[in-house]
């Protein structure tokens, strides 16, 4: 009976501790799950602990890597780390032998926890290797061999090859003039739109790397790509320019296979493929496409097709020296949005309601004749009337034309092209419409979820829904202004607006790392930053950009970068694209006043027809230079110092001075009033600290007593609604804050809500309250700026937010500021570590806070309570608790440091 009890009490001890170990999981290497494709030398590795216990934390790590799973456990592989005394778990760089391209790579890591405990080795991942040099590169350009029609059909181009070994693996590496859609033997080659993307494709043009494995055979195979023209040559920018990268319309093709035995092949794109052309008669971003149904090449994309009537293709000699590997997400399908609505218009238009501004195509499936024709129209918003309204989408045409081919049911989508859209018209379908043919499907990044916020207030709640949206619709491939209208360009003024709010919305680290590559390619000598990136308008006049609050997406989203996700190599790329923008404006400036230039200042800040008393929120554009100037010097200096150049910091720390002082010479009065005495004035000023520390708290009030003398509306413009809030609680104003934030008159961030708007618009007004519509000329219904306040509802409302030391949440802050008569607000964000929330609540005169905190963080948590001794945590004294230090009082908080783990507090609490 005793050996029993032995036993079982063995048995328990065991179980216990498998529960108490620590558990490595969600391994990535450059952000990425089992990435293919990468081309950097050494790249950097990540995980994630998991533990239900508190105040879990890593002291130390190993890494093995080889190039079998078996070779992990044998000890053979290219590297082993050995036993690394560090708690760092995020950006770990490879140490071993050089990599090999396009050789495959696995991996595994364990830790030991604070307690000297080791974990069982993680799962195993891996990563492969790109094609690495120009040389790796077998394939020939080509393009198609006949002469091209006035529409530009899409070419298609097919090359068959036989294989008579078993197949062990294959990977395809492909890229492209225009865009590609690639097929093996009538499947499609990976789920991503659009690609290869959207680069400065004269400098960088990315390539993208797929596991075919799965869809080659033995014997007879068939390779098949059709193109599109996109951006690389499309009808493109504000004049519709055709060929702003190039006349041509090429293809790069690399098949790589390793059979069974070890011997390998490959197939290329080279002189012996075939061109011609099929269904796709016509593409365009902007325009649409055209597709013939009866013009398909049945059968194209499988071995054993006739393709004798088609054309040779041609070899071109395009350079492959600016071949770049993919870490950014792809694009691809998300969302699938059943019509809400069949609606006949007052004019008699047949139109479907999706009850959502999305960005994307329609599915449609259809059935009729031969020759019969139907054309989808796109649109966001239908006219006070109810009848389909494009006129805010300038020359962009936006449809899709379909020839039925009179085959039975058939069903079309595009595939070159997008369209920002809730509502769409159908031309050419006779008698009623049935809701059930006709999908929306929502295209964007492929980014991970992170973010999450709701509210006791449903009109916040649906605010949060328009700002998730308006990123959706937003972020293909590159971060766009609008996705509708004859625009869809990565303007840096929205960008940096928006980006800290994106960073909790989505992972949007890779996204913006490709992005910023771009824009400091196209970069101009003289240090301007282009209004839009990649850049197809030019560097000439107005196109050489160098605005102030745009160009400085070239420091402030690199930062912020860091600040959020603790990579230093961003910096490290950006920090010579940085300092020329510095320098730019320096050269600008007149005694280091920056009063010269082209700037778009606060771009649709509140104005007004008619003007009789100057209610028109106007600030000096050159003070907001100014601000913009001292601001990216600051971040300058900062990013100087963590790289250790301490001749920058001491250079650029006297020129902020210089500029700091200029500003307060030229814009401010001695009492401490901005010349322009607008919000915007005040708050980029107390944003980036260009009053001296004395006139602070007087700014904030002048800044509050404008806001009441607007009968508490805002009336920022692009650059000063994303600090405004922020500014506000900084200050002692939250309250302020929130009547802002609750507003529902114009101008107000809930006044589009209670229009109806499912994203975020473009302007304040886009519907007026008379249900006009704001000038055609710029009326954006998805239009993601003013979604900045996301940021300080996530950071401030809810409180969750780093330590200033605490870089890519490794040290956490927690402090909410409740109030606005909320009784309920709670956010959570998938951090690089893990799992981060927290939320509060007002219940029968209590306040109840509760938090997450990932394992290896820490965190700081302000309760909002008089005293520790009236704080609970899980219904028992916070003395009684030896895992929660109680730092102190500060303000009308208590602060108490923790580990990982879950914690509830509750206080008595009385609504202010």
């Amino acid at each position: 009976m005793k050996k029993v009890s032995f036993l079982l009490l063995g048995l328990q001890c065991m179980g216990l501790s498998v529960l108490a170990q620590v558990k490595v999981d969600r391994l990535r290497t450059e952000n990425l799950a089992n990435p293919i494709g990468l081309d950097v030398l050494q790249p950097y590795f990540s995980w994630q602990l998991i533990s239900t216990q508190r105040n879990v934390t890593q002291s130390a790590y190993e890494i093995r890597v080889g190039t079998l799973p078996a070779a992990l456990v044998t000890g053979e592989g290219v590297w082993k780390s050995g036993k690394i005394n560090s708690g760092q778990s995020i950006y770990v760089p490879y140490g071993g032998a050089t990599l090999a391209s396009g050789k495959k790579y696995y991996w595994q890591v364990r830790v030991w926890d604070d307690k000297g405990t080791a974990s069982a080795w993680s799962a195993i991942a891996f990563w492969q290797m790109g094609l690495l040099k120009p040389s790796d590169w077998k394939a020939q350009w080509i393009e198609p061999g006949y002469t091209e029609d006035k529409e530009f059909a899409a070419p298609l181009l097919r090359k068959e090859f036989s294989s008579g070994k078993k197949i062990k693996s294959a990977t395809a590496y492909i890229t492209a003039h225009g865009l590609y859609e690639a097929q093996i033997n009538g499947k499609r080659v990976g789920d991503a739109y659009l690609t290869p993307g959207w680069t400065s494709y004269n400098k960088r043009l990315q390539y993208q790397a797929y596991d075919v494995t799965g869809l080659l055979k033995d014997g007879a195979n068939a390779v098949a790509v059709t193109l599109g023209d996109g951006w690389y040559r499309g009808n493109f920018s504000f004049d519709h320019r055709r060929n702003i990268y190039g006349k041509d319309i090429a293809l790069l093709f690399q098949l790589e296979i390793v059979h069974a035995d070890g011997t390998t092949a490959t197939v290329v794109s080279d002189a012996s493929w075939k061109s011609s052309t099929g269904a796709v008669r016509s593409n365009g971003i902007y325009q649409g496409e055209t597709i013939d149904a009866r013009l398909e090449k049945t059968g194209w994309a499988l071995a054993g097709y006739d393709d004798q009537n088609w054309t040779a293709v041609k070899t071109a000699g395009f350079s492959k020296d600016i071949l770049v590997a993919t870490y950014n997400e792809p694009i691809k399908k998300h969302e699938a949005i059943a019509a809400v609505k069949v609606i006949t218009t007052p004019k008699g238009e047949k139109v479907i309601d999706f009850g959502q501004n999305l960005v994307g195509w329609v599915q449609l499936n259809v059935k009729g004749k031969a020759g019969d024709t139907i054309k989808v129209s796109h649109a966001e918003v239908l006219d006070k009337k109810g009848s389909f309204y494009t006129e805010n989408l300038r020359g962009a045409k936006a449809q899709t034309v379909y020839v039925l081919k009179g085959d039975g049911e058939e069903v079309f989508e595009p595939h070159f092209t997008f369209f920002g859209f809730r509502y769409i018209k159908l031309d050419g379908i006779a008698g009623e419409l049935q809701p059930g043919n006709f999908t929306a499907v929502a295209l964007y990044s492929d980014m991970q979820q992170t973010g999450s916020f709701t509210s006791s207030d449903s009109l916040i709640n649906q605010l949060q829904h328009n700002i998730e949206w308006g990123l959706r619709g937003n972020f293909l491939d590159v971060p766009t202004d609008c996705p509708q209208r004859d625009e869809r360009m990565g303007w840096t003024g929205d960008a940096q607006a928006f980006f800290r709010t994106a960073t909790f919305l989505r992972g949007v680290n890779n996204f913006f790392s490709k992005w910023l590559k771009d824009l400091s390619a196209d970069q101009l000598n003289t240090g301007s930053v282009p209004h839009v990136i990649p850049n197809p308008l030019g560097e000439q006049g107005w196109a050489a950009g160098g605005s102030a609050g745009w160009a400085d997406a070239s420091t402030i989203i690199p930062w912020e970068m860091y600040l959020v996700y603790g990579d230093k190599r961003i910096l490290e790329n950006q920090y010579a694209s940085m300092k020329a923008w510095v320098d730019y404006m320096q050269s600008q400036s007149t005694n280091d006043l920056w009063n010269k230039g082209s700037h778009f200042g606060d771009w649709l800040f509140y104005t007004m027809a008619d003007d009789n008393d100057g209610k028109a929120a106007i600030t000096n554009k050159y003070l907001i230079a100014q601000c913009f100037y001292a601001y990216s010097t600051q971040l300058l200096i900062n990013v100087a110092k963590e790289l250790g150049r301490t001749d920058d910091v001491a250079t650029y720390t006297a020129l902020l001075q210089k500029v700091k002082a200029a500003f307060l010479k030229e814009y401010t009065t001695p009492n401490g009033a901005t010349m322009s005495n607008t919000q915007t004035s005040y708050v980029l000023a107390l944003q980036f600290d260009l009053f001296p520390e004395e006139l602070r708290q007087q700014a904030a009030d002048r800044l509050v007593n404008n806001i009441r003398q607007y009968g508490n509306h805002l009336t920022t413009g692009f650059l000063g609604t994303p600090y405004l809030c922020h500014v506000l609680s900084r200050y002692g104003y939250s309250d302020v804050a929130y009547t802002l934030l609750l507003q529902k008159t114009y101008p107000s961030w809930l006044y589009p809500v209670t229009k109806g708007a499912t994203t975020i618009w473009e302007r304040w007004d886009g519907i007026r309250t008379n249900g006009d519509f704001q000038a055609i000329t710029m009326n954006s219904f998805n239009h993601y700026a003013y979604g900045a306040i996301g940021d300080w509802m996530y950071r401030v409302m809810v409180g969750l937010d780093i330590e200033k030391d605490g870089i890519g949440y490794k040290k956490i802050r927690i402090q909410p500021h409740v109030g606005g008569k909320f009784t309920h607000a709670s956010a959570s964000y998938e951090t690089q570590y893990g799992k981060l929330s927290s939320g509060w609540k007002i219940q029968d005169g209590k306040l109840i806070l509760s938090a997450e905190v990932p394992a290896n963080t820490t965190a700081a948590i302000y309760i909002p309570a008089t005293a520790a001794a009236d704080v609970l945590e899980n219904g028992q004294p916070l003395s009684s608790a030896k895992d929660i230090q109680v730092v102190g009082k500060e303000k009308e908080y208590v602060v108490v440091k923790v580990g990982s783990g879950k914690y509830e507090f509750s206080t008595n609490y009385t609504t202010k």
